[in-house]
Order: structure tokens, then sequence, then C-alpha cells
């Protein structure tokens, strides 16, 4: 448990994320729509009125330094709990430390709980009751749906904050002040000064993908690689841009120090600012937020027949480390659901898809993933066979075990014979245009179902033709249909 103390120190070991985080609220680069002025929390830090919150949003959104403000601007104590490391006999502790300040300072105590979708019912309820009887004020942080990773009783007595992603601006903003921070960032009398061009600014924060943590530890390592230069500049002669070719003997593989040797002493160019962000990873949980919102996002822009749009949203869960065989399971489910029978090719092509991925493996497999997502997406839509089978199955759950009518039953014994098994059974196959008119096949007890529904578009627009025509069959076979045995 760490509670808020000194400042931390701005040492060469701290992490520049650490050194950079906000100390008051008019540091804080984004999040707007929560802090602008008039915003509710806004005027419960400024009104000295804290009250029990989550902070929900990705990584590198601001979480934990806003409670840290929030405990700073109220004069309350601040003692912070990890989920991943603590338990029940934690949240105990911070509770009597709170019981103590309020009886020996009379001051408040935030808690304040990261990853607090971690913790089970039983650790979220431990602290429920001194949060109702204001001996501490909860706070905290999670990148999971809070409607989904907590339980009831505390998102009642708490309320929730959403954290947006950072926009590019506010990143190249906090990029500028780390490089002219002379007290905590990158300058200082001690420090050579340093200066960042445009595309690499802007490099750097397409690549922290809206976190700022992120985005100060790649502008740190750009930083120290600018300083290398700047303090070997004769370590390579300035060519023409080009990298040795790979596989030379000068360089039998891509040089990782080629960007820093083209860069000018003291500057950070955009080859450094590329060197750095190799390798960088996009917002994609595998099972969180971000996972089920951009496989949401793919399956509704294929069924809004956008090719683009699904193309983008699938380049994005590549990118950001889903399993492809994941996402062509995802392809075969939206062929049958949305496009169904008005192009049954969506369904072969997806399962071919599939398989192709299955066999090649990434990244040859992909491109199949592509082509099946292109294909879906263009293709005529349908979603009468989702809408019948979904009815089919209500059915079938509210009417239970009805019996099979006794003429649709096998008869392979003599006894069943007698029983009169499939007695009055007709073959269509023996029937006019391979049709029994008239025939029923539902269970006695239930009236005729029409649970598919086809619609005016692709395939389906014959095979709603075909069963209209055999519903004129059956309501002219209606009148000399003879009674069930």
């Amino acid at each position: 448990m760490t509670q808020i103390g000194a400042e931390v120190a701005d040492s060469a070991q701290t992490p520049l994320a650490e050194r950079m985080r906000p100390r008051r609220l008019d540091e804080v680069v984004g999040q707007m729509h929560l802090l602008a002025a008039g915003r509710p929390l806004r005027h419960a830090i400024s009104g000295d009125r804290p009250h029990s919150l989550i902070f929900w949003g990705p990584p590198g959104t601001g979480k934990t330094t806003l409670a840290r403000l929030i405990a700073r601007h109220t004069d309350s104590r601040f003692l912070a709990v990890s989920a991943v490391l603590a338990g029940v006999k934690d949240v105990r502790a911070a509770v009597e430390q709170a019981q103590q300040t309020r009886a020996r300072e009379q001051r408040g105590t935030i808690l304040f709980i990261d990853e607090v979708h971690r913790f089970n019912k039983a650790q979220q309820d431990a602290f429920l009751p001194h949060v109702e009887d204001g001996t501490l004020v909860f706070i905290g942080a999670t990148t999971e749906n809070p409607s989904f990773a907590l339980n009831d009783a505390l998102l009642s007595r708490a309320r929730i904050y959403p954290l947006k992603p950072l926009e590019a601006a506010d990143l190249e903003r906090l990029a500028d002040r780390a490089l002219t921070d002379a007290e905590r960032g990158l300058a200082g009398a001690d420090r050579e000064p340093l200066a960042i061009d445009a595309d690499a600014r802007a490099l750097l924060a397409q690549a922290a993908d809206g976190d700022a943590r992120r985005l100060l530890n790649l502008l740190e390592l750009a930083a120290d690689l600018a300083t290398d230069v700047a303090d070997n500049p004769a370590g390579a002669p300035v060519t023409t841009g080009a990298e040795p070719e790979a596989g030379s003997d000068a360089a039998p593989g891509p040089d990782p120090t080629f960007a820093a040797r083209q860069a000018e002493p003291g500057r950070i160019c955009v080859e450094i600012a590329r060197q750095v962000v190799e390798g960088g990873v996009r917002r994609f949980d595998k099972g969180g937020d971000a996972f089920h919102d951009q496989t949401s996002a793919l399956h509704k822009s294929v069924r809004g027949s956008a090719p683009d749009a699904a193309l983008y949203w699938l380049a994005r869960m590549i990118d950001g480390g889903c399993d492809p065989l994941y996402i062509a399971r995802r392809l075969v489910r939206m062929a049958s659901e949305d496009i169904g029978n008005a192009d049954p090719r969506a369904l072969d092509l997806a399962l071919n898809a599939w398989e192709a991925q299955r066999r090649l493996g990434s990244p040859e497999g992909e491109l199949a993933l592509a082509q099946a997502t292109v294909y879906l997406a263009a293709a005529a839509k349908s979603n009468a066979v989702y809408n019948a089978w979904n009815q089919a199955l209500k059915d079938a759950r509210q009417h239970g075990s009805l019996e099979v009518p006794v003429d649709l039953r096998n008869a392979p014994t003599r006894l069943m014979k007698e029983l009169g098994y499939g007695h009055a059974y007709r073959y269509a196959h023996d029937e006019p245009d391979a049709y029994a008119a008239g025939e029923r096949y539902f269970p006695d007890g239930m009236t005729q179902r029409r649970y598919y529904q086809p619609v005016e578009r692709g395939l389906e627009v014959r095979i709603k033709e075909k069963l209209a025509r055999l519903a004129e069959l059956d309501e002219a076979a209606a009148k000399d249909r003879p009674p069930r045995r």
C-alpha cells in the first residue's frame, strides 16, 4: 500500500512519465469533458467535496493521476492499493488507517484501488460499509466496462467517469512540455537542449495511440538516441539516407543505430522517432472492452455493406494481436446471420477463408480473411434464417416435449408398424413435383408456423417465390386433407 508523501524525486533514474505526472489540474491534458469549468468532476474537486467514483478508460489516460490530484486538492490522505496484488487483508488495513486519520487529524481518506475489476465480489464488498459511513472515499480505476466487471452494490455507491484516449494534439502538446520543462522534463542546465521535428512529434503521438504514458516513454527513448548522436556526432559518416543493404559485408542485417547516425545532434528527427516506435502495439486487450468493441465494429461494418470500413476494423484487430482464427469464426457467423440464403456462397467463402488461415497461418492466411470480409460486406443481406432460427428455438423451449406425430415416425420394427408408425406418411418423391401438398409436419397441439420469411434480395427472391407456390398448393389441398390417425 502506498500513500502520497513527498513528490517523486526528479532524478535521472525516475522514468520521464513519472516525473511529468501532473501536480495541478491545469497540467492535465485532455479529458475536458470532465475537467472543463462547470463540469461535475471539476466542480466537486474545486469545492472540496470529493465523492466515491470510478475512472473507466484505456491505459495512460490519467486515472491514477486524477485520483492523486483529487486527494491533493481536497487535503485528503491518499492510500493506493493494486487489486492485482492486494486482498481483503490490505483493504481492512487501509480502512484502519482511514479510521485513525479521521480520529487524530480530522482528515478524510481517499482509498484508490487500481484495476478494481480484478477484485472479486467479496473483496469489493469489504470496504462498502466504510464508504457508506464516511470513513473513506473510494476511487477505483478500471480498463474494463464497470457494468460487467463490478458488482451492483459498488456501482450504486460510486459515480462512473469515462476517460477518453488522448487526442494527437494533446499528446503533441505533452511532448513539447516534456522537452521544455527544466524541472521535471528533458530540459535543464545539466542536459543538452533538445528539439523535435514536427513529423517526428506527430509520429510519436500516433504511435502512442491515445496513451500519455506510452508517449512519454517513446519520447524518452528518442531523446536518449538523439543525445547519443550529440555525444558522438562523428560516429559514422552521414550518407544519402538509405539504409545499408541487408546482407552486405558492412551490415549483415538492419543496423539499429543507423537512424541515430543520420540525425542532427540534439534533434529528434523522424528517423529516430521511427526507430523507437518499431514494434509498438495498438490498444487491443484480447478479451476486454477494446476486443469486443472492435469485433462489434467489424460485424456492423459487414452488416452495413461497408467493405472499406470492414477491412479497416479487420486490420485493426490483426494489427492489435487478435487471433486470426477467432476472426475467421466470426466471419462464418456473419455469413449465416446477416447474409444467409440471400447469397449462400458467402458461407462457403467464409469457411474457405477459415481453412486457408488454419493451413497457411499468418500473414499469408490473412489475405483470405480480407477476401471473405470484402465479399460478405458486398453481398446481398438477409437475416431471415437468423430470425427464423430464434423463433423456432423459442417455440421448442416454450412448448416442451411434444410428441412426434405417428405418421412422421420411423418404423424399423414389426411392432412399430403394427402401432401405425409411418402409416399415413406421404413420400414426397412419389408426389407431383416431389411435394406432398397439404402434409403437416408440426406436432399435434401446434398450429402451422411460418418462421422463415425470405427477403426480396439475392437468391431469397427465388426462394420466396417457390415457397409462395408451395403455400398455394397447401391451401388447395387443405379441404381434402385427411385427419391424422
